[in-house]
């Protein structure tokens, strides 16, 4: 029998995992007989995931379990019919990287943070190239009216400035997942918090004060405090998945409104005695924020009635295969 060892991933490549077992970097892959049948009840692992494998001195090791997550950051996997796709998993904190530059987009920003509620980790907005952008204050107080009970940091990762206010969450044995669109600078975030340069980081355009997407794959790197980082590349498109625990936290003051309206059963299309209604008209809630709010609810609640159906689905095949199997024993006059 192969000897079994646990371990964590370090880093996610196409179909290879880095995975760190009792301080030795290893590579290994999925064991096709566990991860690739139908009705596998293993999660696919990803980046951070505590692991078990079959080791093999002689080349790459075979996963063979997935072990229960403490926190997972997940999306709608951008490529059509795929699913849910796991970004990273048992982290502490959610670095949410967003540029104060062109880059500068609220919308996004409240999709980072309703996934990052869900996650289970503990969002932490940090807006980059504070060196470089204009209006800064301005900005700031826009990114507060939106980011209720979540932490703030304006820093430049070039200057050093603000960094300083990061301490406190790149503690010993924690760890950090840093998040955000191409090119808001978190290769070079990397960089300094490692005090070396060991990401690869691009220039920015001119044209539209933009950088260009330099990570390629998932890779945890530990700071020398024994703190863990996890850089991930930049994401295009943020597409939700089941985020209701996530709502309650972004959008805790429409919630707070939507409990006061006078009907319970209140659409907020016009009725008499609406909170959301008076809110938007005396300007205490604005119509960008309702909307990116029904939009996002929408898109939780449809890809939960569709993981619905899916679960159904499987049940059905299952059953069906148990009552076939049930009958064959009762004509083969088979015990149980």
């Amino acid at each position: 029998m192969k000897e079994r060892m646990k371990g964590f991933i370090t880093a996610v490549h196409r179909e290879r995992y880095e995975v760190k077992v009792n301080g030795e970097d290893l590579y290994a892959r999925l064991k096709a007989g566990i991860y690739f049948i139908d009705q596998c009840e293993e999660e696919f692992p990803t980046i951070g995931d505590n692991v078990e494998l079959e080791y093999n001195p002689l080349g790459d090791c075979l996963i063979i379990k997935t072990l229960e997550r403490k926190s997972a950051f997940s999306r709608k996997d951008p490529d059509v019919g795929m699913g849910e796709q796991i970004i990273a998993v048992n982290f502490d904190y959610v670095f949410i990287l967003m540029s104060l530059n062109y880059d500068f987009n609220l919308k996004r920003l409240e999709r980072y943070l309703t996934a990052s509620w869900q996650s289970g980790g503990q969002p932490v907005i940090v807006l980059t190239k504070a060196d470089i952008a204009e209006e800064t204050e301005e900005k700031l107080e826009l990114v507060k009216q939106i980011a209720m009970g979540t932490d703030i940091c304006m820093v430049s990762a070039v200057t050093g400035e603000g960094m300083e206010q990061l301490k406190p969450y790149l503690e010993p044995d924690k760890t950090t997942v840093f998040l955000g669109s191409s090119g808001v600078g978190k290769s070079t975030f990397t960089n300094y918090l490692l005090g070396r340069e060991l990401m690869k980081t691009g220039e920015i355009r001119e044209d539209d004060s933009k950088g260009h997407h330099t990570t390629t794959h998932r890779q945890l790197f530990v700071l020398d405090n024994g703190s863990r980082i996890i850089d991930t590349p930049g994401m295009r498109e943020l597409g939700m998945w089941i985020v209701d625990d996530g709502m309650d936290f972004s959008f805790s003051d429409i919630n707070d409104l939507i409990m006061q309206c006078r009907f319970s059963n209140c659409t907020h299309n016009g009725e008499p005695g609406c909170a959301v209604a008076q809110a938007m008209e005396d300007g205490t809630l604005t119509e960008k924020r309702w909307k990116n709010y029904r939009k996002i609810q929408k898109e939780s609640k449809f890809q939960a009635a569709k993981e619905s159906r899916q679960q159904a689905v499987v049940r059905k095949k299952s059953n069906k295969k148990k009552q076939g199997h049930f009958s064959k024993m009762n004509e083969t006059g088979g015990e149980w």
